[in-house]
């Protein structure tokens, strides 16, 4: 599960690619979800537990390029911000690679509105975070 969860995400976001340790990693820390077509890997989710004061969770929802444009993002978009939710979220969040136009728009379409675009340290590409309207993000 783990390799093709760390298959997808390095394939949608290769500037952020990371290794088998840095994904065990991440298991241990988020929820990681594959989503399938029958016995197909179409995509991945990740999901950052609330934090904070706000209960702020991050919801990542990622489809191979072959297969967007086919509702599979709307799915696992939906499964993931259900997870955040009966974590408790109180906001949601979300990144995305700020040269994925594809996953920009995904995430606007669905009431994601920008609130700050940075480059990590040492890194070229750029990153946009993006916070779910309140008036979604209760249902």
């Amino acid at each position: 599960m783990l390799e093709q969860w760390r298959y997808v995400h390095n394939t949608v976001v290769p500037p952020a690619a990371m290794s088998p340790s840095q994904a065990r990693v991440r298991r241990e820390r988020y929820r990681l979800e594959n989503a399938y077509a029958g016995d197909v890997l179409v995509g991945c989710s990740t999901v950052r537990p609330p934090v904070g004061e706000e209960r702020v969770a991050t919801v990542i929802a990622r489809v191979l390029p072959e297969f967007r444009r086919r509702g599979f993002g709307t799915v696992i978009y939906g499964n993931a911000l259900d997870r955040a939710r009966a974590l408790g979220a109180g906001v949601v969040e979300t990144c995305v690679l700020a040269a994925d136009g594809d996953g920009l728009r995904f995430a606007v379409r669905r009431g994601f509105v920008e609130v700050e675009r940075y480059v990590l340290d040492g890194e070229r590409e750029e990153w946009v975070d993006l916070r779910l309207r309140v008036e979604r993000a209760g249902g």
